[in-house]
């Protein structure tokens, strides 16, 4: 298993004002999967290009357990990279694709038609190695991609909005076998997505780039619910944003004093509650406020509120929500072991 550093790479494309890769410095754990999480134009496809060594650098290097790579041309880095696209030979079998780099080390054909038909099978390809690319689907295309790679034994693997182009339930199958792929062979996986909730389902952690900074590294649980800034909050779904002052444990903002979770930070801040964890009802920290809206989600209702002024949202399960209706009052409360506190902009 290898660990994966970049320090202070830094990439400008030409006639570019802005760079599409600050500075960045990361590390990522050996035999972890983790997601380069972001949207368009955030530098996360550009940060891949440069690990794999298909982009140079302005600055910085790509280091692999402590040793630099930087200089070292994409085929004896020891990294394999699956592209959205599938990007398989269309004149070779899905064998010979998935044998490619096995011949091209020149190994005895015995041991690459013993590997490949292993790794036909890992990928649930049995029987269908015979076949020709255009003969399958996109899903099966994409697991043959990622055959290619594994085959390979790469240190690292990188996997470029693997699912972005395959339907919704081909989605969760491939996501599940990438995932169990990724704990048997323990090889370091990094995912790049734009998708939230995919990069939440799939990896470990989570690098969360914005305008080419890293913005927040961690758990997933972490980005969600502990917010490093007030753009990480809205990028992960926040709503709910109080400004105010917290002192002595209570946080004194527009809709009165609110008691704050043991060992809150002391001055002007910016208070944070995800939708989900505001509770409709009487409890901690307890308000009344008019209801604005109800808007039925599937499996969950978004209910908007205004409370002394300020609006603030729920989400809450559909039988819950039910019987409420706009312009009526509602009990809510804010359950301090769930308020977050941001530094201010």
């Amino acid at each position: 298993m290898t660990t994966l550093s970049l320090h202070g790479l830094r990439k400008t494309y030409p006639g570019v004002g802005q760079a599409a890769v600050h500075g960045l410095d990361l590390t990522v754990d050996s035999g972890s999967l983790t997601a380069l999480l972001g949207p368009s134009g955030c530098g996360k496809t550009t940060t891949m290009k440069l690990i794999a060594g298909l982009l140079s650098p302005d600055a910085g290097e790509v280091a692999l357990d402590g040793t630099p790579i930087t200089t070292l041309p994409p085929e004896r880095r020891g990294i394999a990279m699956v592209f959205q696209n599938p990007l398989l030979f269309p004149h070779l079998t899905i064998a010979q694709n998935i044998g490619f780099g096995l011949r091209m080390q020149r190994l005895p054909q015995t041991d690459i038609a013993e590997r490949v038909a292993a790794m036909l099978a890992r990928v649930r390809l049995d029987g269908l190695g015979d076949r020709r690319p255009a003969a399958l689907s996109g899903g099966q295309q994409q697991r043959a991609a990622l055959a290619r790679a594994l085959i390979l034994q790469p240190k690292v693997l990188l996997l470029d909005e693997p699912l972005s182009s395959l339907d919704p339930s081909l989605r969760d199958e491939m996501r599940a076998l990438i995932r169990t792929l990724q704990q048997e062979t323990g090889i370091t996986t990094l995912v790049v997505t734009h998708d939230q909730a995919e990069a939440v389902a799939l990896a470990d952690r989570i690098v969360l780039m914005l305008d080419g900074r890293l913005a927040q590294h961690g758990p997933p649980e972490d980005l969600y619910r502990r917010p490093a800034s007030l753009a990480v909050a809205r990028f992960f779904g926040g709503v709910n944003f109080i400004p105010g002052r917290s002192q002595g444990g209570l946080f004194q903002c527009p809709i009165g004093p609110l008691t704050l979770p043991p060992g809150a930070p002391q001055g002007d801040h910016i208070l944070t509650l995800r939708p989900e964890a505001l509770r409709l009802g009487p409890g901690a920290n307890p308000r009344t406020g008019r209801i604005d809206f109800v808007t039925f989600l599937g499996t969950q209702t978004r209910v908007g509120l205004t409370v002394d002024g300020t609006a603030l949202q729920a989400l809450t399960t559909p039988d819950l929500a039910g019987q409420l209706v706009p312009g009526t009052d509602l009990t809510i409360s804010l359950p301090p072991e769930a308020l977050w506190l941001l530094p201010p902009e």
